[in-house]
């Protein structure tokens, strides 16, 4: 590979000759051989929008020159339009905890972006990253990539999902089944109220998230190396959020306490936790699916999901739940991914939070997961399974728990044993009720009804 020398505080270096990058990217390169894996795009493109926020900012307050704001910005926006970007961000996850390495990462590609553009020396650390630390920007960072994923992606995936399942409900609303607690026979209940539960769920981690953006959208941005603000221009904080709200649309604002935001990462935690809470309701749903799926002969049978893919490579005509099941896996790593988070969160030392690249590996990462999974389950398990009728109508035509309708009139100890006669005899609840009561059939068929009993109507 053909090579040029680069140079930084520590000496020289060589470095591939068609890179953009310089030195302290190389030395990274060379210090952290671990995973491979560089940070997520989500979290590059929003640390350019800083970049480019900050170049702005600095122009504003007199203390870079326009026209080399100007190619800075240029620069940025040239960056966030390349299809392939990420080439050029090759710091693997496991670097530095401060995440400094990607920071230098960005200022020196943006450094030789800017200097092509404006014919003139732009450096990576006197200009890019000017009224700038790592400490501030890279916490900043995640937080702006936390909002933009939460805003652009896991929301509408989230709305996405809550609305396929009560299109879904209305669809049911003339279904019964059989209910189920502690995985046994209950009181009916219809498709559509078993659907709304799921709903309900969703709605609640979509309600839970959109109230933790004002607290994502402070940012530490100004308070430099440990909060103070050095080498930053007092109203950098504010000039910068502002500019970072005009490309971005949100609404960003200085943190009310810049070392809090420098020295922790409570905030990306509680994200973490309400991406697992919403992890837990993916799962339940996923889980629900596969129980109503199963069979189609040995097991439940009430619904048949669509039908995607060759189930077996050994059993002909089998055909699993592979949507929920993904789903489900995907639920497992983001709980794994909040222990991780958790860990990573506790680990602020001081002045300074020392695992920042793996808290922003692991939030976006759920992120990303959660928000693809709630599209699979919406479009290629909830819209287009079908119900079994007839499974749903065997079911509650033997269901003795349906004698608990006559609690009120017989007595919970009479019922029970009119419940355990229909179980050892396996015979339908209606009959062995009108054996062992003076109520009569039509008066029960009308107590025993199972789409009645779905309204809590005695």
């Amino acid at each position: 590979m053909s090579t040029r020398i680069e140079r930084d505080s520590l000496g020289e270096l060589a470095v591939p000759d068609n890179a953009l990058y310089g030195a302290q990217t190389q030395r990274a390169i060379n210090n952290f051989p671990i995973c491979g894996r560089p940070l997520p795009e989500a979290f590059i493109r929003a640390l350019l929008h800083a970049k480019k926020a900050a170049a702005t900012a600095n122009a504003q307050l007199d203390l870079l020159p326009a026209d080399m704001a100007q190619a800075i910005n240029q620069a940025c926006d040239q960056l966030l339009s390349d299809t392939d970007l990420m080439q050029h961000f090759p710091v693997d996850v496991f670097q530095t905890g401060s995440g400094t390495s990607t920071n230098m990462n960005a200022n020196e590609v943006l450094a030789t972006v800017a200097s092509d553009i404006s014919g003139q020396a732009i450096n990576a650390n006197d200009h890019i990253n000017y009224g700038q630390s790592s400490n501030d920007i890279i916490p900043s960072t995640i937080h702006i990539s936390a909002v933009l994923e939460l805003q652009q992606r896991l929301v509408p995936a989230l709305q996405h999902l809550q609305q396929c399942i009560d299109n879904k409900a209305q669809q049911l609303g003339s279904y019964v089944k059989t209910g189920r607690t502690h995985l046994m026979d209950a009181m009916p209940i219809r498709m559509d109220q078993s659907l709304s539960a799921w709903s309900d769920q969703i709605k609640g981690n979509i309600d839970a998230l959109q109230s933790l953006l004002p607290q994502l959208q402070q940012l530490a941005q100004g308070g430099t190396a440990v909060g103070t603000g050095i080498n930053a221009h007092p109203q950098f904080a504010q000039h910068f959020c502002q500019a970072l709200n005009a490309h971005t649309g949100e609404n960003f604002r200085p943190a009310d306490n810049s070392f809090s935001h420098i020295a922790s990462q409570d905030t990306a935690v509680r994200l973490s936790g309400l991406l697992k809470s919403t992890a837990v309701s993916l799962m339940k749903i996923a889980n629900d699916l596969r129980w109503m799926n199963s069979g189609p002969l040995a097991g439940l049978g009430e619904i048949e999901l669509e039908a995607l893919q060759p189930g077996s490579s050994i059993m002909p005509g089998k055909v699993n739940p592979v949507i929920p099941e993904a789903c489900a896996m995907v639920a497992a790593q983001v709980m794994g991914n909040d222990a991780t988070i958790t860990i990573a969160g506790q680990s602020g030392n001081f002045e300074l939070n020392v695992m920042l690249p793996v808290i922003a590996d692991n939030l976006l990462s759920s992120m990303h997961m959660l928000s693809n999974a709630s599209h699979l389950m919406a479009d290629k398990a909830i819209a287009s399974f079908q119900v079994n009728q007839a499974k749903l109508q065997q079911a509650l035509d033997r269901n003795p728990i349906l004698v608990t309708a006559l609690n009120p009139i017989i007595g919970y100890e009479k019922a029970a044993n009119i419940a355990k006669q229909a179980y050892q005899e396996k015979r339908p609840i209606i009959e062995v009720a009108a054996e062992n009561t003076d109520l009569g059939l039509k008066k029960l068929q009308q107590l025993l009804n199972p789409e009645k009993l779905t309204h809590g109507e005695p």
